[in-house]
């Protein structure tokens, strides 16, 4: 089993690292801060991506060798080496895989995930809940930070509205196909009647900009308004008008951020988010041009519904656009989203 290097890239990838390298021992790189800091993110991205899919090409040729020796060996303790070595292979080779599926401009990126409770009050507001829960497990158990952006909890249970800010490299890239509306069939708890329920709540995923990504915010189109926190705090929360919300006028989106104690940071989170939002309009207004022009069938629009989750009469989680499907219910909900994000990711390098 021998593994090309040109079924990565790997050349295109040398070159952009060169060049890159080439351009930071130019005189004037550091003129320029963001900039020089977004070329230093990339290069340490590519640094790592030739590393590991340099690592797959190089365990390839090795257990081509491997499959030689054991040929000739012929014993079972050389055919046990072997198989072994073949499993570890085909799992190098499966992350590099997946690592190259995440090519989009923004996908090396951390993430803003945004989730809102549909109609039905407590019950919607419990399955956003959960919803919440199920990505904080997912994003700790594969070492990303995330921290609480703006929080409203529901008035019974649950929360109306979270976000949920996520740090790492490709943090975006693996959860994009998040976005959309995640539908929840079971019996209710609220209910005295146990009488079955369906809920409803929207996810959206955005990339973490930095500075040198240039979306233009005049500050005569915001409208800025500092209070008072709410939620848990203590003390402080109650005396400090820390939080910040923004709304941009032309648009009338509206973004808030109560996670900092300070209010600049709070302001400079908060201006981030929103920047993040007018980049993804931006980027929906693009993509819809593009299939009124090329009359794309089966495109799933943001907003619509991406997967159900079945806990009663039978259990089941099912994503409506890849068809991946499992009756472990609990799992997902415990953050064990791997396949379906890597069935979407499948499916959109397929789409290219």
């Amino acid at each position: 089993m021998s593994v090309s290097a040109t079924l990565f890239d790997l050349p295109a990838k040398e070159a952009r690292k060169t060049a890159i390298e080439t351009r930071m021992a130019a005189p004037g790189f550091w003129d320029n801060a963001e900039a020089a800091a977004g070329n230093i993110q990339e290069l340490k991205s590519l640094t790592e991506t030739l590393k590991q899919f340099s690592g797959v090409v190089s365990a390839g040729d090795d257990l081509a060798a491997l499959a030689e020796l054991t040929e000739e060996d012929g014993s079972s303790a050389s055919e046990a080496e072997l198989r072994g070595e073949v499993d570890r292979v085909t799992q190098l080779l499966h992350e590099a895989e997946l690592r190259a599926m995440l090519a989009g401009p923004h996908d090396l990126r951390g993430a803003f995930i945004t989730i809102h409770a549909g109609a039905g009050g407590t019950e919607s507001c419990d399955w956003a809940q959960m919803l919440f829960r199920m990505y904080q497990k997912w994003l700790n158990d594969r070492g990303f930070e995330s921290e609480i952006v703006d929080l409203s909890p529901g008035e019974e249970a649950g929360v109306r509205s979270v976000t949920l800010e996520a740090r790492g490299d490709y943090a975006y890239g693996y959860l994009k196909g998040e976005t959309g509306v995640h539908r929840l069939v079971r019996i209710s708890p609220f209910d005295a009647n146990s009488r079955r329920h369906t809920s409803f709540a929207s996810v959206d995923v955005m990339p973490e900009l930095d500075d040198d990504i240039n979306v233009e915010v005049r500050e005569e189109d915001i409208e800025v308004e500092t209070m008072r926190a709410s939620g848990a705090g203590g003390q402080h929360v109650n005396k400090t008008s820390s939080a910040v919300r923004i709304k941009h006028l032309p648009t009338g989106i509206v973004v808030k951020c109560q996670n900092e104690r300070s209010q600049h940071k709070n302001r400079k989170m908060a201006m981030s988010l929103l920047k993040a939002k007018l980049l993804r309009m931006e980027e929906e207004k693009r993509q819809s041009e593009l299939n009124r022009m090329y009359d794309e069938k089966g495109e799933i629009a943001f907003g619509s519904q991406i997967r159900s989750y079945v806990l009663q009469p039978y259990q089941l989680v099912k994503d409506h656009r890849t068809d991946e499907e499992t009756a472990k219910v609990q799992d997902v909900l415990d953050g064990r989203i791997d396949t379906f994000i890597e069935a979407y990711l499948r499916r959109k390098m397929a789409a290219k």
